[in-house]
């Protein structure tokens, strides 16, 4: 009798974007701005099994994990807000742009995103890209998108899938995390592994150098290169969005917990299961898995892996 299969039946997708935050309480307004109200739990103690990440024995930190009022489809997925209390937080690396290897931004999907993009705006936040409308190939994919700064300095990205959310009834704004981008080696390399993770589908595939971003490289005094990106969806989650850049740019990915954004985490209906999994392709953990039990039944359970190009990604069971 042939071994059971796990295949990636209990992976979930992109569960969560993990975003280093100076203060909490600031990044709680500006995130509940962009619709993340729902507050699946607030932590406050040590983080167990992750000092192989972190290069630190001991790491104790705030954590609030935040899900929007308003999800849907494409935008089903959470952030989770760390700061960090037994030590500086580490800076935002030096020299970012776009795409270099690293955690490149939080892309919130939101219906009307010009007036939502107009009304951040008028409240005072920072602009890094006014709203343009774009088709993607290879599919003719009509998205439009736009950019602010959150209050330490992470990109935030407004996207609206006009061509695919045409005639849903659900009202104008955000609607959670659509997806995260990240930096990258090579493409095939990294779509073949997070293909086996369950990122089975292909929203868009295109290569170029992509004119609104060309400011980001110029003040820091790089040239804009050729990025070549595409979309990984998965059935359950949220998306993937890795980036290749030509030339390829400086290492961007900084100290775990470092401002802004920083990691991401896959979904598990069961954690067991899912390192059983990881497991059997070849993928081994860094750290041992580690449960937080808090007030009212709430649990967090999570382990960490590498991907091919060494960042760190999470597995993660929530249940709050």
């Amino acid at each position: 009798m042939n071994a059971p299969d796990f295949r990636f039946g209990t992976l979930l997708g992109l569960d969560h974007i993990g975003i280093g935050v100076s203060d909490m309480d600031a990044s709680l307004r500006f995130y509940g701005e962009l619709g993340f109200v729902d507050v699946a739990f607030d932590y406050t103690g040590p983080l167990g099994g992750i000092a192989d990440v972190t290069g630190h024995e001991a790491t104790e930190a705030r954590v609030v994990y935040l899900r929007s009022a308003n999800p849907t489809v494409l935008g089903r997925s959470g952030i989770k807000l760390v700061q960090i209390t037994n030590r500086p937080q580490p800076p935002l690396p030096d020299g970012f742009a776009y795409g270099e290897p690293g955690i490149c931004e939080v892309c919130i999907h939101v219906k009307s995103y010009e007036e939502f993009h107009a009304r951040l705006v008028a409240a005072g936040h920072t602009v890094l890209m006014e709203p343009n409308d774009q088709i993607l190939e290879p599919y003719d994919t009509h998205c439009g998108l736009s950019y602010v700064q959150d209050p330490d300095g992470a990109k935030i990205e407004f996207i609206e899938w006009r061509s695919l959310e045409s005639g849903w009834p659900y009202p104008d704004g955000p609607q959670g995390v659509n997806h995260v981008a990240f930096g990258i080696g090579s493409s095939e390399r990294t779509e073949a592994f997070y293909r086996s993770l369950g990122f089975t589908a292909k929203l868009f595939d295109m290569a170029g150098v992509n004119e609104p971003m060309n400011e980001w490289f110029l003040d820091v005094g790089r040239q804009p290169p050729s990025q070549r990106m595409m979309l990984l969806m998965s059935p359950h989650g949220g998306s993937l969005e890795p980036v290749e850049q030509t030339p390829a740019g400086p290492d961007m990915r900084g100290e775990w917990g470092h401002l802004g954004t920083f990691e991401f985490s896959i979904g598990a209906r069961n954690l067991d299961l899912a390192i059983a999994y990881l497991g059997s392709i070849g993928v081994d953990l860094v750290g041992d898995p580690h449960e937080i039990l808090m007030d009212g039944g709430r649990s967090w359970r999570y382990a960490y892996f590498r991907d091919p190009d060494g960042l760190y990604v999470s597995v993660t069971e929530v249940r709050a």
